[in-house]
């Protein structure tokens, strides 16, 4: 439990340390615009972060419970195998399909943002 307080408070601080990276010009004060704009994309990266690592989350538990439903079915009836595997696999393709469709969601929002022209 310490060191986990330990590392969170690392953590924080770094984070903290890091903000004059984000200063803006003195031209960019002066319009107004500028630090709109870098808190604009701060906010779309933690987004991204935070939505890809929910997408992950739920695959992982939906892969999971898929793998234990399947090898709990293999044990009940081993002849059965082969169809179980099949749809197992057919069924994770499936699961993994959310991690994969979150991920283009976050590099849309990151890399080709279409809510930039609004700013």
């Amino acid at each position: 439990m310490k060191k986990s307080l330990k590392m969170l408070s690392y953590a924080s601080a770094i984070t903290l340390m890091a903000s004059p990276a984000f200063a803006e010009t003195a031209q960019a004060a002066q319009s107004g615009t500028g630090s709109v704009k870098v808190w604009f994309f701060v906010a779309v990266a933690i987004a991204s972060a935070f939505g890809m690592a929910i997408a992950a989350a739920g695959t992982g538990l939906a892969q999971s419970n898929a793998i234990r439903g399947a090898v709990e079915g293999i044990a009940r009836n081993p002849a059965a195998s082969g169809k179980i595997l099949t749809t197992m696999l057919i069924g994770i393709a499936m699961i993994e399909s959310l991690a994969i469709y979150a991920l283009v969601i976050a590099l849309i929002l990151l890399f080709a943002n279409p809510f930039t022209s609004l700013l």
